[in-house]
């Protein structure tokens, strides 16, 4: 007898068992904080290989990981470009492989980019919940793409907020936000205008240069950076990062990958570079309650999104659909 091929789970079907991202906490939370355990969590994952396609202004990353509380084993492509002249395709799209970890075989082929946009919200989720200060109104969004629509959807439905607010550079797209989600936005004409006096800001821009800059930022607000996914990319400014508390899902990416942290930092000499921005935490250790969350603070949360984060979001929909077949 031959082996049974593999399922195809579309976004169709993600969709539906993932119909609401906060489903996923719990995996997360989990997740997270055994990856910050180190060794004795079980998370075994590399930081993302990225493979530049320079002729197209492309990136194929690799994400593999495998997470022994779950035992999952999974590896997701997922291919981003910017500045994209058909705005028709996505400027991210991802598939998931799920394998069963007991002997490499595959079972399923999953859309990782419904799965992609889930958890990422979901994590900013947590880190808002954790983070953010205590009586919180405002709620800021800059990008109108698929991760603002994500962001909304679980951030409203979480935490109670007086006004949404949202700026993208194309007025257009925000203004096709506004009108398309549940409950009243506010569309801004300037980045500026939407995050002053906010008290929780979501940058998910594909900006290469910053476009929050810390003397907008109210004391005390909380900013969820899921943009700038490259070492040479930036959404926030030198003045945000220095004078913010900073968590991060895996500091060896943060140092790898996020522009925010590796450019923000003081420049030591033309051969030695820069020092890196200091991090405080990251969010698994906050979860564990090995660091403290300091919702008193300006505190940044960037994301940079973790392999595991696929691995259990990826198994929860197959058991899910599993269940159903």
């Amino acid at each position: 007898m031959g082996s049974t091929p593999p399922v195809f789970i579309g976004a169709e079907e993600v969709e539906k068992h993932l119909h609401r991202a906060s489903l996923l906490l719990p995996a997360l939370e989990a997740a997270l904080a055994n990856f910050s355990a180190g060794a004795a969590g079980g998370v075994v994952q590399p930081v993302r290989t990225v493979l530049p396609v320079p002729r197209h202004g492309g990136y194929l990353g690799v994400m593999p990981a495998y997470s022994a509380a779950d035992d999952a084993l999974t590896t997701k492509l997922v291919t981003f470009y910017e500045h994209l002249k058909d705005s028709s395709v996505p400027s991210h799209q991802a598939t998931v492989l799920l394998f069963d970890p007991s002997n490499g075989t595959l079972k399923a082929v999953l859309d990782g980019s419904v799965i992609t946009a889930k958890r990422t919200a979901a994590v900013s989720a947590i880190a808002t919940k954790l983070l953010m200060p205590a009586f919180a109104e405002v709620l800021c969004i800059l990008g109108a793409g698929v991760q603002a629509y994500s962001h909304y959807d679980i951030f409203t439905e979480l935490f109670t907020f007086k006004e949404v607010r949202i700026w993208n550079r194309t007025k257009e797209k925000a203004v096709k936000f506004a009108g398309s989600v549940s409950g009243p936005v506010r569309v801004c004409s300037s980045a500026q205008e939407a995050v002053t006096g906010a008290d929780v800001i979501v940058t998910v821009t594909m900006a290469t240069a910053p476009i929050l800059f810390g003397d907008w930022v109210k004391p005390g607000a909380h900013i969820n950076a899921v943009g700038a996914s490259r070492p040479d990319w930036r959404e926030l400014d030198d003045e945000l990062m220095k004078n913010s508390v900073l968590f991060v899902d895996s500091r060896d990416a943060a140092l790898t990958e996020s522009g925010d942290v590796i450019l923000s930092g003081v420049r030591l000499s033309e051969t030695m570079g820069f020092m890196f921005a200091e991090i405080f935490a990251e969010l698994g250790e906050v979860l564990k309650g090995t660091k403290p969350a300091l919702p008193e603070k300006t505190t940044v949360f960037k994301s940079l999104g973790m392999a595991v984060e696929d691995t259990v979001a990826a198994k929860f929909v197959y058991d899910a659909w599993s269940a159903g077949n």
